[in-house]
């Protein structure tokens, strides 16, 4: 970063009234308002375009972000891409051996019970192991849009963690690390999107910074909200805007990102799988991982890799037992 900017008051064309409505809107750092755009900034700061523009440029001049890097510098910055295992070898192996990565959006689709629910309450205990047992040593934010996260299911999961480690854990030290926000409708989940960043900018100095944002369900409210073809296009714009904050956020705080989505039926399909995601290509698009999962014999489930863009598609089985996802 440029030694003479360290401070959002460094910026040209800002000054202490400016970047404290910035600081508001949840532009916290320098790295924020380097990947904004000028319209939003323009309408948080309460500012013309052209000098949101110029704040802009002169935000990602000091932060050195936004420039063409040769493919060697984006491989040496890959590097700091932290991976989450999801307690289970086979599932571990089908997203590149060591699980879940950050600075990347993983979506887990499929129909109820297949549980996609179980594993982000899983992996809301496993992020915050250290990384000799395949965690991040980082907290965890929620955003909870159908009442599904259960506090009861995370002191089993850490039960079973303590056994599978070897080592005693405490439930209570857990839960104190997971942030959970209950989202009302899509308004209020996209706000809860924007202001996480504020609460990691808090938890960056606290030893356990942000390292996953879950997002369970991505699609259960504008489902709900947007009904019929003439609602379509506004849905589709504002579930595009709403992912890209997402994908934003495990930029700026290498954090992964985890979202569940449900699933429609197809009644015109003769041939294959009739269930298809919600969200069309906008979320298809926009996640860099895909799963689908399904349901099997008993405790087991069956995940599938649809999409990456550097592994290949395949299957793994996975159990959901008492004490968390297992082989």
């Amino acid at each position: 970063m440029d030694d003479k900017i360290t401070m959002i008051e460094d910026l040209p064309g800002v000054g202490p009234a400016t970047a404290e409505k910035l600081r508001d809107a949840g532009f916290t750092t320098i790295e924020a308002i380097a990947v904004a755009s000028p319209a939003d900034l323009a309408l948080n700061a309460d500012v013309g375009e052209s000098t949101a523009s110029k704040i802009i440029i002169a935000a990602r001049s000091a932060a050195d972000v936004g420039g063409f890097e040769t493919g060697d510098m984006v491989l040496e910055r890959r590097k700091l891409v932290g991976k989450i295992t999801t307690g289970c070898e086979a599932f571990d192996e089908l997203l590149g051996k060591k699980g879940v990565e950050t600075q990347a959006i993983t979506e887990f689709y499929g129909e109820f019970g297949c549980g996609k629910t179980q594993i982000v309450h899983q992996l809301a205990v496993n992020v915050q192991l250290g990384a000799e047992h395949g965690g991040l040593d980082g907290s965890v934010i929620m955003i909870d849009t159908e009442n599904t996260f259960r506090p009861e299911r995370i002191a089993q999961m850490v039960a079973g963690t303590s056994k599978r480690t070897g080592e005693e854990y405490d439930p209570e030290e857990f839960l104190k690390n997971i942030h959970v926000a209950r989202a009302y409708n899509s308004n209020h989940q996209i706000l809860l999107a924007e202001s996480a960043s504020q609460l990691a900018q808090e938890l960056k100095e606290s030893g356990k910074p942000v390292r996953l944002l879950i997002v369970d369900s991505l699609t259960a409210h504008f489902r709900a909200e947007y009904v019929g073809r003439g609602t379509l296009a506004d849905r589709q714009q504002k579930l595009n805007k709403h992912m890209h904050e997402l994908l934003r956020f495990g930029d700026l705080h290498n954090a992964a990102i985890v979202v569940t989505n449900q699933v429609m039926s197809k009644p015109d399909a003769f041939f294959g799988d009739p269930t298809k995601p919600i969200g069309g290509h906008i979320v298809g698009h926009t996640a860099t991982f895909r799963l689908y999962l399904r349901k099997s014999k008993g405790e087991k489930r069956i995940a599938r890799l649809v999409d990456s863009p550097c592994l290949p598609e395949g299957e793994a089985v996975f159990s959901v037992t008492m004490e968390g996802l297992a082989e």
